[in-house]
């Protein structure tokens, strides 16, 4: 609830501090006296639009400030604050600055916001409804919450939440999937003449590197030939083989003279034999291989421009097209298997879309009897403020299937009728303005206790009405207080009279220039404001007695 607001340099109202408390709020005066200017102030630190105009003249900025004490723990405000990395408790004090050169400023505990958050808090610690309220639950798209929140089926409504959006991720899945599997199928021929392009070339990994190896060999081939073949010739002499042998020979001497004293070295001397002969074995036949015939060449040569050629088709290098193979030949499998998922996912779909829908019905049903409950309840409070012929409706329509959604498959529009014969009909357009503010009246008593506001305010609700009617709109403001804090403007000394607490707003001159002033009436000061409002300027005695049995009354 509202428990402080702080007003400085509002229009007409150059410094005003309002403490509240629950119960009915009200707020008189006379017409131009500023109440309208309260309005403007608690509009300010709700979220609404600023501007120039509503500083006072003289002052460079004005600045409202207002006390919040939130006692439902279920609140919307603490999520909505920390989803923007706001830390709150139960008190959120709201700050709004507006200076002449059209700086903006607003805090919540000290914590700059924007205009945008704020309209989000705002929106869920009061509500102002007025006589033309043109939002609100006049407008038909807050009939459906509205609904549900009186119902409190919240276990439904959840339930319903999680099947459509199982419900919707299959159905995006598998529409993605049957973009997916067209696309590969408008392209399979391509597919299909790459892979047989691929493996009719045999690709191979690494093949690129033995290919420029063989160039290289054959390009080389005359040189390779002559330095192996010297090489060869030159292991044929028989200075080498020669001297080892002799070497050879002359250790085994000396090993039989020193019982093989120096065996190593004659077992080093073998293996040199040995090795010289297979090094001499290998030139042999490096040189007998080394004879390239012109067709070996122009074969190499036309494979290896050929895998050139096919690596820039698919964008990549020799070495990758047994990948590029590899990769086309799934996707060829992928076009059966996707064939398969989609089907399966068609089939699952269904499931969902049947679980969805029974839940859906489940809702409807539970919408349906809290119509019923609405209707009467409604309808009842009608009885209260005058309102005999009038009868209030909660209308339930089917959507098309393009239109479901996570709440369900319904529509709901609150309707009226304010004379018995004539049609149901919408709000805004049926009720005239004194029947208006009555049947919002009505509508907010019947919804109180399942509201997250905790604060009410009407601007002058009992405009149009007045006697017996406005004694009733003042007694259905006062029970509506009862679950809510309710602040009332108002003219009619039949709704003041139901007051807890009375602020009477007026103005006086001081230094050539208008003020305002909002003072907290004391019993005896409620009577006289009373008094004022039956008899005008002149207050009679006849005028007291009055207040005085109103006073009486209400209580």
């Amino acid at each position: 609830m509202l428990k402080r607001l702080i007003i400085n340099n509002v229009v007409l109202i150059e410094k005003a501090s309002l403490e509240f408390s629950k119960g009915l709020i009200v707020f008189s005066g006379e017409t131009g006296a500023g109440k309208s200017v309260l309005m403007d102030s608690l509009g300010l630190v709700l979220g609404a639009r600023s501007s120039g105009d509503l500083i006072k003249t003289g002052a460079d900025k004005l600045s409202v400030t207002a006390e919040f004490e939130i006692e439902n723990d279920k609140s919307p405000v603490f999520e909505i604050c920390a989803q923007n990395g706001l830390e709150i408790t139960n008190d959120v004090i709201i700050r709004r600055v507006f200076t002449n050169d059209g700086k903006n400023k607003i805090f919540i505990n000290d914590e700059p916001i924007s205009l945008k958050l704020l309209k989000e808090v705002g929106g869920c610690l009061a509500e102002i409804n007025g006589q033309f309220a043109s939002q609100g639950l006049l407008d038909e798209s807050t009939h459906l919450n509205a609904l549900d929140a009186f119902g409190g089926y919240d276990d439904v409504l959840k339930e319903t939440a999680g099947c459509f959006e199982k419900y919707k991720n299959m159905q995006k899945k598998l529409h993605d999937a049957v973009v997916l599997n067209e696309q590969i199928a408008r392209d399979e021929d391509t597919l299909r003449h790459y892979q047989n392009e691929l493996e009719n070339m045999h690709v191979r990994e690494n093949e690129e590197n033995e290919l420029n190896q063989k160039r290289n060999e054959m390009m080389h081939a005359t040189k390779l030939v002559e330095n192996l073949g010297a090489a060869y010739q030159a292991l044929q002499g028989q200075s080498i083989a020669e001297s080892v042998r002799r070497a050879s020979g002359a250790v085994d001497r000396a090993n039989r003279l020193t019982d093989n004293k120096y065996q190593n070295i004659a077992d080093m001397l073998d293996s040199v034999l040995i090795e010289l002969n297979d090094i001499s074995s290998e030139l042999e036949n490096a040189c007998a291989n080394m004879h390239f015939c012109e067709s070996d060449i122009n074969a190499v040569e036309e494979r290896y421009f050929a895998l050139k050629s096919l690596a820039r088709k698919h964008t990549c290098g020799v070495n990758d097209l047994p990948q590029v193979l590899a990769d086309i030949e799934s996707k060829l499998k992928n076009i059966e298997k996707n064939g398969e998922d989609i089907l399966c996912m068609e089939k699952e779909l269904i499931g969902l879309k049947e679980a969805y829908y029974q839940s859906a019905l489940k809702l409807r049903a539970c919408r349906e009897h809290t119509a019923e409950i609405l209707s009467k309840s409604v309808t009842g409070e009608f009885q209260f403020l005058k309102m005999d012929k009038a009868e209030f409706r909660v209308c339930i329509e089917n959507v098309t299937e393009a239109d479901w959604h996570k709440n369900g498959m319904d529509k709901v529009r609150f309707e009226i009728k304010t004379n018995a014969g004539e049609p149901f009909g919408a709000l805004s357009k049926i009720a005239s303005g004194g029947e208006l503010a009555r049947f919002m009246l009505a509508l907010k008593v019947s919804l109180a206790h399942s509201s997250k506001i905790e604060t009410m305010v009407f601007d002058e609700i009992d405009s149009g009405v007045g006697g017996s009617a406005a004694e009733a709109v003042g007694n259905r403001l006062l029970r509506l207080s009862q679950s809510v804090q309710v602040m009332a403007v108002t003219h009619s000394p039949q709704v003041a009279s139901f007051s807890t607490t009375h602020f009477k707003v007026s103005k006086h001159s001081e230094n050539n220039q208008t003020v305002t002033d909002v003072v907290c009436l004391s019993d005896v000061e409620k009577k006289e404001e009373i008094a004022r409002m039956l008899s005008g300027e002149k207050i009679t005695d006849e005028a007291r007695a009055a207040a005085d049995k109103l006073i009486e009354k209400s209580a």
